[in-house]
C-alpha cells in the first residue's frame, strides 16, 4: 500500500516528491510556512495533496496565526484550485474545529478516489491500453489510490491492461513517480517521452486517454500539467477517449473559461538543467508554463466521485 502523507498525535509528515525514486525520505512539516515550502518546491505536488497537506499546517498553527498562516498557504502554488478550496474550508471552520475539518477533507478524498476508480473504469470498459500524464496516483491525492491512477488500478482489477506513462518534463513527474507507482501496484507499464505520444497514438496503439487536473474551469475547459493539451489533440485525431479524472473540489464554478486560469510560470533552471546538471547554455532563455489548458470540446468526459459529465461543455 502507498502511502504520501501520515498525521499522527499533531505531527503531519509527508514523503518528499522531490526525492522519488531515489529515496523514500519523510520530511516533518510543523507550520503554515514548511507546508507553503514544500508545497512551492515540489516535496508535496498534486492538487487534492496540496490541499490535505494545507489543511493539516492550519490546523497546527496557533490559532493567533490562523488566517495569516491560510493566506500564506493559499498564495503557495496558483492554479490548482483545491488548494485554496481547502484553505476556505479551513477558514470557516475556524481554529477550533480545524483538526476535525482536516480529517474531514483527508477522509473524503479517500472515498472519492475509490468512486472515481469505479465511475472512470465503467465508462472505459474494455480499454486495456491506457496513456496517462504527470501523477495521478496516492502521491498526488494523499490517500485512496488517486485520481486517474485510480481508474488505471480499477481497470487493472477487472482485466488486462498496461500502462503508456508520459515522462512529463521538464521535472518527470511521470518517469520518477507514476512508474514507482504502477510498479508498487504491479500494473503493467512502459515510459515514453512527451512527444512520442502523439505518434503511439495516431498508430493505434492507444485505446484512451486518462488524466487528473488542477482545475476545471465552469464551461469544462481543463488546466493540468502542461503536455495534457498535445494529447488530448492526438486523442481526438485518433478517434479515442480523452477523460479527466478529479474530485469535485477541482471543479471551479467561479473560473468562467480556461482563459481566466492563471499559469504557473516556474524556473527557467527546471527546464536549463537535469538533475542539476546544465544541459543547455548557460542563461539559455525559457519558457516553463507548469500547466495547459485543454477546451472542453476536446474532453470526452470528466469524471467525478459524483459520476461522470459528457459532454462537459456547457
Amino acid at each position: 500500500m502507498i502511502t504520501a502523507l501520515r498525521f499522527d498525535e499533531g505531527r503531519l509528515e509527508v514523503l518528499d516528491q522531490t526525492l522519488l525514486p531515489d529515496e523514500e525520505r519523510w520530511i516533518e512539516l510543523d507550520s503554515a510556512t514548511a507546508a507553503a515550502d514544500a508545497i512551492r518546491r515540489l516535496a508535496v505536488r498534486g492538487a487534492p495533496m496540496i490541499g490535505i497537506t494545507a489543511a493539516y499546517a492550519l490546523a497546527l498553527e496557533d490559532p493567533a496565526r490562523f488566517a495569516a498562516a491560510a493566506a500564506e498557504l493559499r498564495d503557495a502554488r496558483p492554479t490548482a484550485v483545491n488548494l485554496a478550496w481547502a484553505v476556505d474550508r479551513m477558514l470557516a471552520a475556524g481554529p477550533e474545529r480545524a483538526l476535525a475539518e482536516a480529517h474531514a477533507i483527508h477522509d473524503e478524498q479517500e472515498g472519492a478516489n475509490a468512486a472515481i476508480g469505479r465511475h472512470g473504469a465503467d465508462l472505459l470498459a474494455g480499454a486495456q491500453r491506457v496513456l496517462t500524464h504527470c501523477n495521478t496516483g496516492t502521491l498526488a491525492c494523499g490517500a485512496g489510490g488517486g485520481t486517474a491512477l485510480a481508474v488505471v488500478a480499477e481497470l487493472a482489477a477487472r482485466g488486462p491492461v498496461e500502462v503508456l506513462a508520459c515522462e512529463t518534463r521538464p521535472l518527470l513527474q511521470g518517469a520518477r513517480l507514476t512508474v514507482w507507482e504502477l510498479a508498487r501496484l504491479g500494473i503493467p507499464h512502459a515510459l515514453c517521452v512527451d512527444g512520442a505520444a502523439a505518434g503511439l497514438i495516431a498508430r493505434g496503439e492507444i485505446d484512451a486517454v486518462v488524466v487528473g487536473a488542477d482545475r476545471v474551469a465552469a464551461n469544462g475547459d481543463v488546466a493540468n500539467k502542461v503536455g495534457t493539451y498535445a494529447h488530448a489533440l492526438a486523442a481526438q485525431a485518433a478517434g479515442i477517449p480523452f477523460v479527466v479524472a478529479v474530485p469535485v473540489s477541482t471543479l471551479d464554478a467561479g473560473t468562467a473559461t480556461g482563459a481566466d486560469i492563471v499559469i504557473e510560470e516556474r524556473d527557467a533552471d527546471e527546464v536549463r538543467r537535469v538533475g542539476g546538471r546544465l544541459v543547455t547554455v548557460e542563461g539559455t532563455p525559457v519558457r516553463n508554463p507548469a500547466f495547459d489548458v485543454t477546451p472542453a470540446a476536446l474532453v470526452t468526459a470528466v469524471v467525478t466521485e459524483r459520476g461522470v459529465m459528457h459532454p462537459v461543455a456547457r
